[in-house]
């Protein structure tokens, strides 16, 4: 069988589930699509998606994530000696990512 048939057996499925109703309470829906890959080259998505499916993140995007992390705490601490902590190792981990991105960008 050919791809084209399984094409159309899944439209009409789609086609078939729509007329029932059964897509009209999914999340998000009449929000618009995010895509969260769109920063990763297009060579790189594939291997992404796998890790990300299993639990695993690149490290530029771990340490992305743990910058967010690190100026909420930034943003709500009060103790100034806790404030100073926070910024070292805020400053750390965007020097280990300004570095990542820099080896990245020179193997293009």
């Amino acid at each position: 069988m050919n791809d084209s048939f399984f094409f159309k057996i899944a439209e009409q499925k789609i086609q078939e589930a729509i007329e029932q109703g059964e897509l009209d309470n999914l999340p998000g829906k009449g929000k618009p699509l995010i895509f969260d890959d769109a920063q990763i080259p297009q060579e790189l998505r594939s291997s992404y998606k796998i890790l990300k499916n299993n639990g695993v993140l690149p490290t530029e995007m771990a340490l992305k994530r743990e910058i967010v992390s690190l100026e909420s705490l930034l943003q709500v601490c009060l103790c100034e000696d806790n404030k100073e902590n926070l910024r070292k190792q805020l400053s750390n981990k965007q020097v280990q990512l300004g570095i990542l991105m820099d080896k990245r960008k020179r193997r293009k």
